[in-house]
């Protein structure tokens, strides 16, 4: 019985989700987002000569603290990422939100320019959904026992929609370093000494990073899009059935669909539909792989709406 109920919440959380968005004007928005690291022997006691940075990698997200939580036990991810600069078990642990628990949207993931203490990774044009306006993303400190860099679950949410329908503009914050708990070492170089048991994350105040911030991180706003008005008709498109398994059905009587598009979890398209007089649409699934999809509805007057799709 509690298997089967696992289950069965595990299909009805992305219903809800889309259930939410139809309910709420949706928004989406771009943004570049840059990080800069600041490692120096002034403010970080001294810089090793290999010192460097893991690829940066992170998601956008639903839930606060998905992915670390400071007073909390370091997942797999995290501590592989503070202690190895190792991205295997995270990239695991952002695709289970995104494909089973329905609250992370997107990975992102970008290694930074130069092998040095002084770097900078850049992620270009992020599509942020305001269903998922969390962003998180972490970095080895390397060489080091178990520490890292991370910005954790900022919102990029402004709550204003008077300006850039409810985004930030463009804005910079400090990066600071946090120790995973999972290594005893108290110098960058210090050898593996695995700490027993495990301790809770913590932000790095003593000695060597003395509670400096090791990075900035900016977000730079480049556009978004919001439902008007006339957007509810194609909210009101009804998309059955959901899961699906053969086929999608789309009700087109009343919203002047121009497209639909059907994308995976990676951003690659799938499926796509041009411009039908039909008033039902039908989608042919066979040959996809289990899973959860975005599907892209736009009408002709260009507003869109996005809905995730379970299939079977």
């Amino acid at each position: 019985m509690k298997t089967t109920q696992k289950k069965l919440n595990t299909l009805l959380l992305p219903l809800l989700l889309v259930a939410t968005s139809i309910s709420w004007s949706q928004s989406e928005a771009i943004y570049n987002i840059s990080v800069t690291t600041t490692w120096n022997a002034t403010d970080h006691t001294s810089v090793p000569g290999n010192a460097h940075w893991s690829d940066l990698i992170g998601a956008t997200h639903s839930t606060a603290d998905k992915f670390m939580a400071i007073g909390s036990l370091a997942s797999t991810g995290i501590k592989d990422v503070a202690e190895f600069g190792s991205n295997g078990a995270i990239t695991s642990e952002i695709n289970t939100a995104i494909n089973t628990d329905g609250d992370a949207d997107q990975l992102l993931q970008q290694g930074f320019d130069v092998f040095g203490p002084i770097s900078t990774a850049a992620i270009s044009n992020i599509t942020v959904s305001s269903d998922f306006p969390l962003v998180s993303l972490v970095s080895m400190v390397a060489p080091s026992p178990d520490w890292f860099i991370a910005v954790n679950s900022e919102s990029l949410r402004s709550g204003n929609p008077a300006i850039n329908n409810g985004w930030k503009d463009d804005y910079t914050i400090d990066v600071f370093v946090y120790d995973s708990g999972t290594d005893d070492g108290i110098n960058y170089t210090s050898g593996n000494n695995a700490s027993t048991p495990f301790a809770p994350i913590t932000m790095a105040t003593g000695t060597p990073t003395n509670g400096n911030a090791m990075a900035t991180i900016t977000f730079d706003y480049v556009s978004s899009t919001l439902s008007n008005d006339d957007f509810e008709s194609i909210e009101n498109v009804k998309v059955y059935p959901n899961p699906a398994k053969d086929v999608l059905n789309i009700s087109n009587s009343a919203s002047n669909l121009a497209s639909a598009e059907l994308y995976n979890v990676l951003g690659k398209r799938v499926n796509l539909l041009s411009a039908t007089t039909s008033d039902n649409i039908t989608i042919n699934l066979r040959g996809l792989q289990s899973g959860v999809y975005i599907l892209r509805l736009k009408n002709t007057d260009g507003d869109s709406s996005t809905r995730k799709v379970i299939i079977e």
